[in-house]
């Protein structure tokens, strides 16, 4: 009778036991488990081909690396053989190591040895290192038995790789690569990687700087374990003993600070970020920016920036935030790269592609540089000169403010911005009245990252349109790349497009090559050679009171984007993108590889019309001088030439005749206002003779009221004294020798001869300004006097 029951007791109990171990099995496999390690982690920034370009302490001070992808071969060989030789065959726990160490800890009285496994460390780590007691040592156990049941024993153990202590400061087998190698720990040795997998046995007593011959013999007897196992053959182990050990930690690099501050504030911090940046250029370009700081400070200029683009792709290859020896009395940890600057004149080819395409220009249409006002805003060129017509593109490429303002007037200040905008310039994001004119003279603000993104941006629009047969790609107008994953996925996704990009290839194309061939201010003249055989097409800017100094540079492979100045804002005599920026632009072009790489001209988005050569505008049946070129489609909605047409003179070629008598021919003629100044540059240009004395012929405007505007608000300052200040009218006429007689509102206020200029201080209100040359031609002008501020001026240089 006992026989049974004591049998039935058994099967009860093991039922029991069975329960309990299926219950704990369940728990460990499948009940929910947190996060094993919850510590903060560095930010890496690696280059392109995953070289380091720099990281950034964990939160908790330590040198601890986000985990990596896999634990390098060697690596995990010498770890096991140090650590767990039977790591593939257990559960997470052994128990002869357990018992064996309970043995020694008995005979020695203390603690000597844990009988851990490589999973027991984890746990140990994963629970923050306790203190070893008995009961803790059963809890890691328990824990190490769920890491087994839910991971595979490559995953325990870079596990253990990226959160194990070697030494200091220093958790994790990259970080300890880095620190103490100065490279990654998939290029480690076989010495350093056994150095690196002896150190979390006691990473407070042994590390490099710490207990050298300690270090170094266990070093050398976990080599002969290598060596009996058969993991290294002879001479491998002969030649890793001699390796000398490391003194003490490195200094990791610092390669792109301002980029890793950057992206660690944009959200990024605690990763691993592998960019696109080409390490060897952006040492290249670091070191081109520091050469040309002791150019820069000479003048008291203190910090500059540049951003190197692969234009095809928009991917960034170099970015320079700041100058390395700028230190944090001139701001030297400002990301300049990102930081909002006035733009210059560098906006100014935006405009002139979006005119061409819109069809309000043709390329070398001359514009009027005349003395220009709109409400108080009088915009004034560099060389405090006027060209009274000058080509589009020789205005461009010279980086005249007139002609840019009178343009921006034209086309509109609502509608520049949204193709600013349009083509990433996001920074620039107050209202059409915030900005006014000043827009395209440096009124704008903007970053090297923006301004560099929106040129690579046309240089790609135009580049692919080639090589997509002469199609539109979508999305080619984006923002710069700079993490390899970001510009990887974007770029996958670049279907044809269905309508013209934000601007059309044909009106990049002449742009550009307004930027690259036209003539250059004087200063400029030493890279114009070289910047042609690179086929460079490149803008300089400078802000009002010479605080901001740009140079922006665009071929079919590369675009680049130089700032210079004082972070603070200070302003500098000579401080000049022409001046300051362009020089460290040419050099940073002549580091990169040469190419024959050019813009192919998108014929199939042009069309051929005749030119008046003189001119620019479409030719009329008068344009002496006519060539056949290509343009933009939308450019034959332009009027026909208004500067030529036939006139008939006497014999003499001194007067005028009635039309169809005498000798026709056909001649040039600008506006009074133009003609004034264009005689003064241009020598050759005739003006058109008198009618013959007693002939009345219409013989076209005579003069031309330069200011006030027609129906303009004038704002007459007020002195500190209480006096009130004036305007100065100013009027152009044909016939350098004429008397003008000036009335104001009925009343007579004298004359003028040679410069036509007077000084007036009209009461607050609405007036007409009457003018009456000797032989009776007149012209008129109604316009607003407010008394209060002074009349801005604007003046840039190029």
């Amino acid at each position: 009778m006992r026989f049974p029951q004591i049998r039935k007791t058994i099967l009860r109990r093991s039922w029991i036991a069975l329960g309990i171990l299926a219950v704990l099995l369940a728990w460990a496999r499948w009940w929910p488990m947190a996060p094993l390690f919850t510590d903060p982690y560095c930010t890496v920034l690696l280059d392109k081909d995953a070289h380091m370009l720099g990281a950034t302490v964990a939160d908790d001070g330590q040198w601890r690396f986000p985990p990596g992808e896999a634990v390098p071969e060697r690596f995990a060989i010498c770890l096991v053989q140090f650590e767990d030789r039977h790591f593939q065959s257990h559960w997470g726990i052994r128990p002869q190591s357990l018992v064996r160490a309970w043995q020694q800890n008995r005979m020695a009285g203390r603690v000597v040895s844990g009988g851990s496994t490589i999973t027991m460390q984890v746990a140990r780590m994963a629970r923050g290192n306790q203190s070893r007691t008995y009961g803790e040592k059963f809890i890691e156990a328990l824990l190490a038995l769920r890491i087994e049941l839910r991971m595979n024993k490559d995953e325990i153990l870079e596990l253990f790789a990226a959160h194990a202590p070697f030494g200091g400061n220093v958790v994790g087998l990259d970080a300890a690569a880095w620190r103490y190698f100065g490279r990654p720990a998939e290029r480690l040795s076989w010495s350093e990687s056994a150095t690196l997998a002896i150190l979390p046995n006691a990473p407070s007593a042994i590390y490099p700087g710490k207990g050298h011959d300690a270090l170094r013999n266990k070093r050398d007897r976990l080599l002969s374990r290598l060596l009996a196992v058969h993991a290294i053959d002879s001479t491998e182990w002969s030649l890793a003993k001699e390796e000398p050990l490391p003194e003490g930690p490195k200094a990791l690099p610092q390669r792109a600070p301002h980029l890793l501050s950057t992206l660690q504030s944009q959200g990024h911090d605690g990763e691993i970020l592998r960019t696109t940046v080409d390490g060897e250029l952006q040492d290249r370009a670091t070191q081109a920016a520091d050469r040309y700081a002791g150019r820069l400070l000479a003048n008291e200029v203190h910090n500059a920036a540049a951003i190197i683009l692969e234009t095809a792709t928009g991917r960034v290859l170099a970015y320079v935030g700041n100058l390395s020896g700028a230190g944090a009395a001139h701001a030297g940890n400002v990301d300049i790269v990102r930081a909002r600057r006035s733009t210059g004149s560098v906006l100014k080819p935006f405009l002139y592609a979006d005119m061409l395409q819109s069809g309000e220009l043709l390329p070398d249409m001359l514009v009027a540089d005349i003395p220009t006002r709109y409400n108080g805003f009088a915009p004034r060129n560099y060389d405090e000169h006027y060209n009274g017509a000058v080509p589009a593109s020789e205005a461009l490429s010279r980086s005249l403010n007139v002609p840019a303002v009178r343009a921006l007037h034209a086309h509109g200040i609502d509608r520049t911005l949204r193709l600013l905008r349009a083509m990433g310039m996001n920074g620039i994001d107050r209202s059409a009245d915030d900005y006014g004119l000043s827009l395209i003279v440096g009124g704008a603000e903007s970053t090297p990252w923006e301004l560099a993104g929106a040129y690579s941006s046309m240089g790609r629009v135009l580049r692919n349109f080639g090589r997509m047969g002469m199609a539109y790609r979508q999305g080619d107008v984006h923002a710069p790349f700079v993490l390899a994953a970001e510009a990887d996925v974007e770029l996958e996704r670049s279907p044809l497009a269905e309508k013209v990009p934000v601007l059309s290839a044909s009106s990049i194309w002449f742009t550009l090559k307004a930027l690259r061939e036209t003539a250059r201010p004087e200063a400029e003249q030493g890279w114009k050679q070289f910047a042609g055989s690179r086929s460079i097409s490149w803008k300089t800017g400078t802000s009002f009171g010479h605080r901001d100094a740009w140079a922006i540079g665009l071929t079919a492979k590369y675009c680049i984007a130089v700032w210079t100045g004082n972070a603070s804002g200070e302003g500098r005599p000579g401080l000049t993108g022409t001046l300051a920026a362009a020089p460290l632009l040419f050099d940073l072009f002549n580091m990169l590889p040469a190419s024959d790489a050019a813009f192919e001209a998108p014929y199939d988005e042009m069309t051929r019309t005749a030119l008046c050569r003189t001119t620019g505008f479409r030719a009329n049946r008068d344009c002496p001088q006519v060539d056949t070129a290509w343009v933009s489609p939308q450019g034959l909605r332009t009027q026909l030439c208004p500067y030529h047409r036939r006139v008939w003179l006497d014999a003499t070629g001194t007067h005028q005749l009635a039309s169809g008598t005498g000798n026709g021919t056909s001649w040039f003629q600008l506006p009074p206002a133009m003609e004034h100044y264009y005689m003064e540059r241009q020598p050759a240009y005739k003006p058109l003779p008198p009618p013959l004395p007693g002939l009345s012929i219409g013989h076209g405007q005579a003069m031309e009221i330069l200011y006030p505007d027609e129906r303009g608000t004038i704002l007459i300052p007020v002195q500190l004294d209480g006096t009130v200040g004036s305007m100065v009218a100013e009027v152009a006429h044909r016939d350098p020798h004429v008397v003008l007689y000036w009335d104001l509102d009925g009343t007579f206020l004298g004359t003028t001869s040679g410069e036509h200029r007077m000084a007036l201080s009209p009461e607050a209100g609405q007036h007409r300004l009457t003018l009456t040359d000797q032989h009776g031609d007149r012209e008129q002008r109604t316009f607003t006097v407010v008394r209060g501020a002074s009349s801005p001026s604007t003046r840039h240089a190029p």
